[in-house]
């Protein structure tokens, strides 16, 4: 389920991409901002109104549940002072800065990077805006299936494996990035492939690592703190590559370096705990449970 709600966000990048570029184009970039913020209102703000935090709010039992009633996270109280409560407790664990170490690099690969700075590269190499942007949605349709098959390996094969696996292959593709922006439209195409496949697919594993680790009821908490890791990265990636694109007029060198990171990465993802990421045998439920 973490894998194909994770997709969703693909979904969004091959419809909405494409689109924007067109708008942002043809009338600036304040109509395409104005476009998105018009989406958020009608789509996102209604469901956020109507949805529940558990089953019994509907008078559901969880999909799965073997006991009567559900298991409520004791997390009353402060919601600062929880969060809070949650990091001085997280920052004891060595498994926890290694999803937050691995994290970041995700987010300074992905968001920070890609999301950022593919398309002012394609420019500076004669890809108009609209094309490059079809270049991301095309990531988008990968991705799409590589996350949503990520999630389902998330509960089969050691996470840490399948983290090592992303962002060692990640890696590989932003190192070969410059070399297929000066190659043709072609070598992009291949990038946008093999790239695409794991830009998100890191989540349902480290997902199911931080449950392995803090206890599934209490590793939202820590998520939190963890994907905080990850915006982190990325706002700091985005920097830091518009500032390498500005002194040194390409921006190669920051793809090269975040490939690097993502190399580094799947070395940390090995020094996590071995009993963490071996996923748990599935429990049955039992007979008449709908």
């Amino acid at each position: 389920m973490t894998g194909a709600l994770t997709a969703a966000t693909a979904t969004g990048q091959l419809i909405f991409l494409p689109l924007l570029a067109t708008i942002a184009e043809s009338f600036g970039w304040r109509h395409a901002t104005w476009t998105v913020g018009a989406a958020a209102l009608v789509v996102i703000l209604p469901v956020a109104l109507l949805i529940r935090d558990r089953p019994e709010d509907i008078g559901l039992r969880a999909y799965g549940s073997m006991a009567e009633t559900a298991v409520v996270a004791s997390t009353t109280g402060n919601p600062l002072g929880v969060a809070f409560g949650a990091l001085a407790r997280g920052s004891r664990s060595a498994s926890f800065w290694l999803l937050a170490a691995t994290f970041f690099i995700c987010g300074a690969s992905t968001n920070g990077l890609i999301g950022t700075h593919f398309i002012p590269a394609c420019g500076d190499h004669g890809i108009p805006e609209v094309r490059a942007a079809s270049l991301l949605a095309a990531m988008g349709v990968f991705d799409l299936a590589g996350t949503t098959a990520s999630g389902w390996l998330s509960d089969r094969v050691d996470n840490r494996a399948l983290l090592f696996v992303y962002y060692g292959l990640r890696g590989i593709s932003l190192l070969f990035l410059p070399m297929a922006l000066d190659a043709s439209f072609a070598g992009l195409s291949f990038f946008a492939v093999f790239y695409g496949l794991d830009w998100i697919a890191t989540v349902p594993p480290t997902v199911k690592l931080a449950a392995a680790t803090f206890g599934s009821v209490r590793a939202p908490l820590f998520f939190g703190w963890i994907a905080a890791a990850h915006q982190l990265g990325a706002g700091i990636t985005a920097f830091v590559a518009g500032l390498i694109r500005t002194q040194i007029g390409s921006y190669d060198d920051a793809f090269l370096m975040s490939g690097m990171l993502c190399l580094i990465g799947a070395g940390l993802v090995l020094t996590i705990a071995p009993a963490l990421g071996r996923p748990k045998a599935p429990v049955p439920a039992p007979v008449g449970v709908g």
